[in-house]
């Protein structure tokens, strides 16, 4: 018989081994540093300045000025926080900017002989050696603070790389790993400074649920304090929670008996280490944790961006779609989430609250037909989007699927910025066929004499045809026969603008359209030309498109003439302070400056005598606006005084439905036009933004200009006088 092998002999051997590795690693590393950490260390300037450009060893980055940072969205004031977005919840800070405190607290918690060895405790490797395999207790790490810091560092690279054998390799446990983070940890100690490490390990490590990463963080979300002010009670708090941030995060309340506990084991330490006196310690300790702590929302993204949340996604898009960020779309929502991006936008705070507050007054979003209202305001001559308004609660979440008061579409901007198909402008479009008439020499005093019926060969231009007769009329049914353009927009009546068409032909309107800023909404057909956009009843507006984009139109005409692309973002700088090339506004003249007047004053006198009137604002403010109804599935306006350009369109932004007999917000119509909610809503959001900002009246605006009011000798003379 033979005796069977004894058990465990092997592993007793591997594991002594190991421990022989350990020591022989301690001792070849040399002599540590033992004096404690001078200010002097780390510059005075920014984080970047602060810290070694380049932490490598071994092809490990230790930089903490690359670790993963959160972004943080503002509006234009730079101050006024809109969003935060990450992927690990970390701001990154100096030491010098971290409390003494905190920095004794996670010596004394995880490493108390850190400032004695060389990067590798041969101690607490003792230590963990004979309390597992000697004494058979629990599973003992024995890893100094720097080899942590080793350890979290080659996690993180593993989840950046989506390297999953990396991210085991990194956490598994196995003597492998001990003896990779135990040679990069001793070569660290032999480049670097203690401080250097303690500054790493502080901000790379977790501190809680919610990818909670790094003490600027930690001390956000549990005090609503920085680093640089965490007292000693706090920082005891936030040292425990390393060990395991799961059970120990104290906003969960079923951790707050145990966190507490926790608490109170790091200030047993930081005594023991002498770091605090035996008075700061029972202070400290019969303090209740419950009573200390402040939380703060973690939430990122713009889903708790609250009313700013429609103006954060418009921002968002501009990032994820644009390649001056990044040349796939993975890599820029990766510098949007891990960037540390410091993102300021052309957000009006004021703009975009009135926004909201007027789109859900004028039809809450509750209301029995389910309307959506979606207002975009745009500053003229800058291209800066002021804000957004519906009547919704943005909501990114499958709650939206259910509940249809929230939605995460931005019907206020085109598809391809988070938006929808867009609104048929109707009658809001006019404006532009009158700047396609002028700019081709034309008057809008001419008298043209209009049909209810006409061929559409007269609208062929640059080889497009078109075939068959476009039978139309006016609102309300019949036709004026002789009108000028100036009473048709005045009036706004069909019949003189399909003339005007005939006159000039499809293209020029279509150009002039290019020339103001249009473009359609629906995503893969945004040029004017395309098909589904381009036919005669273009002209008077059957095309689709985002009020943000008729806003800009409007913003043109109140700018003399230049046109600006509309943009979100004034500046974005990374944490060093370097600047990103944002999107530019482009602004030139794009059409005649006594054009662009001229249309002006054509839009005023539809306020003054026309069928605008109701958005005459307080005061005298010369306005300009132009109502629009799309047969009967959307009501529109659009509108501006020199500093402000808005536009309202309300209706089934999905699907068109008929609003006639229906009650809305209350009121009852047998039919609806623009002229009654969507006038309202604009003349309600322009008042109030203007007064709350304070905005000066201009009411030198408006000019026409002569030789676009006189007929010429071969056609019928009707001055301005005769159309009044």
């Amino acid at each position: 018989m033979y005796d069977m092998p004894k058990k465990n002999t092997l592993t007793l051997r591997r594991v002594f081994s190991l421990l022989l590795t350990y020591v022989m690693l301690c001792v070849c590393g040399g002599v540590a540093l033992t004096a404690m950490l001078s200010p002097l260390v780390f510059g005075v300037n920014s984080v970047a300045k602060a810290v070694v450009p380049s932490l490598k060893v071994e092809g490990v980055n230790f930089d903490v000025t690359s670790l993963p940072q959160k972004s943080v969205m503002y509006a234009s004031d730079g101050t006024t926080k809109i969003a935060e977005f990450y992927a690990d919840n970390r701001t990154v800070v100096p030491l010098k900017q971290i409390s003494k405190p905190m920095q004794w607290a996670v010596v004394a918690r995880e490493d108390r002989r850190f400032f004695q060895h060389n990067g590798v405790d041969v101690q607490g490797v003792m230590r963990a050696f004979f309390q597992t395999f000697v004494k058979k207790g629990d599973m003992q790490g024995g890893s100094s603070l720097t080899q942590q810091y080793v350890k979290n560092v080659l996690s993180m690279q593993a989840r950046d790389d989506d390297d999953p054998i990396a991210q085991y390799h990194a956490s598994e446990q196995t003597i492998a790993r001990k003896v990779r983070e135990m040679l990069i940890a001793v070569q660290m100690e032999k480049q670097y400074s203690k401080a250097e490490i303690l500054q790493g390990y502080l901000n790379i490590a977790q501190f809680g649920n919610y990818n909670l990463y790094g003490v600027e963080s930690a001390a956000k979300r549990y005090f609503n304090t920085s680093a640089k002010d965490l007292s000693i009670v706090q920082a005891a708090t936030i040292a425990a929670i390393t060990k395991n941030p799961a059970k120990y995060d104290p906003s969960d309340e079923g951790n707050l008996e145990e966190s507490e506990n926790q608490r109170n084991i790091v200030l047993d330490l930081m005594l023991q280490e002498e770091y605090i006196s035996q008075e700061e310690h029972d202070e400290a300790v019969n303090t209740p944790l419950k009573d200390t702590l402040n939380i703060q929302n973690v939430d990122s993204g713009c889903q708790v961006a609250g009313d700013a949340a429609f103006f954060c996604d418009y921002v968002t898009h501009q990032i994820l779609n644009n390649k001056e960020f990044g040349e796939t779309e993975e890599e820029r929502n990766r510098l949007l989430k891990e960037g540390g991006l410091t993102i300021v936008t052309t957000m009006d705070v004021n703009a975009n609250r009135i926004a909201m507050e007027t789109a859900r007054a004028t039809i809450p979003p509750d209301d029995e037909t389910g309307f959506e209202v979606a207002i975009a305001s745009i500053r003229p001559g800058t291209g800066e989007v002021l804000g957004f308004g519906l009547n919704r609660t943005y909501d990114a979440t499958d709650l939206a699927k259910s509940d249809s008061t929230r939605t995460a579409v931005n019907y206020a901007v085109d598809q391809v910025d988070g938006g929808g198909w867009g609104f048929q402008p109707a009658s809001t479009w006019k404006p532009i066929n009158m700047v396609a008439w002028m700019q081709k020499g034309k008057s809008i005093n001419q008298t043209l004499r209009n049909s209810t019926s006409i061929s559409q060969s007269k609208f062929n231009c640059n080889g497009y045809e078109f075939g068959g007769t476009w039978s139309l009329q006016n609102a309300g049914g019949g036709n004026v026969v002789n009108e000028t353009p100036l009473q048709g927009l005045v009036q706004s009546h069909n019949t003189v603008q399909a003339s005007m068409a005939s006159q000039i032909g499809l293209c020029a309107i279509a150009d002039a359209a290019k020339d103001m800023g249009y473009h359609n909404s629906i995503q893969g057909k945004e040029d004017v030309y395309d098909e589904t956009s381009f036919q005669p009843s273009m002209v008077i507006g059957s095309a689709q498109a985002s009020p943000l984009t008729m806003a800009n139109v409007y913003a043109t005409i109140a700018a003399n003439g230049v046109e600006c692309t509309p943009i979100a973002i004034t500046k974005m700088t990374d944490q060093s302070g370097n600047e990103y090339k944002v999107p530019s506004a482009n602004c030139h003249q794009a059409i005649d400056p006594a054009i662009a007047q001229t249309t002006a004053y054509a839009l005023n006198q539809g306020v003054t005598r026309g069928i605008a009137s109701g958005a005459q604002l307080a005061n005298g403010r010369k306005t300009f606006a132009k109502t629009g109804t799309n047969e009967d599935t959307y009501m529109l306006t659009a509108g501006f005084v020199p500093q402000v350009s808005t536009f309202v369109a309300v209706g089934n932004a999905e699907t068109p439905v008929s609003f006639d007999n229906k009650r809305i917000n209350g009121v009852y119509y047998s039919s609806w036009t623009g002229s009654y909610i969507a006038m309202s809503a604009w003349k309600n959001f322009m008042q109030n933004y203007l007064d709350t900002a304070q905005i000066p009246i201009n009411n030198d605006y408006g000019n026409p200009d002569n030789k676009y009011l006189t007929t010429s000798s071969t056609t019928s003379k009707t001055t301005t006088s005769n159309t009044n």
